[in-house]
């Protein structure tokens, strides 16, 4: 197993609005795909085996509740002041984590998500 993380979905009511969120937060550019069943923003990766997406589709709603899923930063201070211009908040953290395995903070997406960032030491 190369990675435990193969690919994840962000939920989201308002794909518009989730992309202009996120693109600024994370300073990259998301590419929209459209399936019979789903509406994807997809996050930029290299590995074709590990990716993720925005994703808009019957049966699932953001919530700040459930599993959280860390995305990775190289400046968790100034990613989570891209998320509060952005117009999300920092709900926990900045914490530095022991043994050198760097720095964590939670937020709140556009969408009511409540999603990680996590920086490596």
């Amino acid at each position: 197993m190369k990675s435990v993380i193969n690919w994840f979905e962000i939920p989201v009511a308002d794909m518009d609005r989730a992309i202009k969120f996120y693109e600024p937060v994370l300073q990259v550019t998301l590419k929209r795909e459209q399936m019979d069943v789903a509406e994807l923003a997809i996050f930029p990766h290299e590995d074709p085996a590990t990716g993720g997406a925005l994703a808009k589709f019957d049966g699932i709603t953001p919530s700040s509740q459930g599993a959280i899923i860390y995305l990775h930063t190289d400046n968790l201070a100034a990613t989570l002041d891209r998320v509060s211009s952005a117009g999300g908040a920092c709900v926990f953290g900045p914490l530095e984590l022991p043994r050198g395995i760097g720095t964590i903070a939670l937020f709140t997406d556009s969408e009511g998500n409540r999603v990680g960032l996590h920086q490596p030491a």
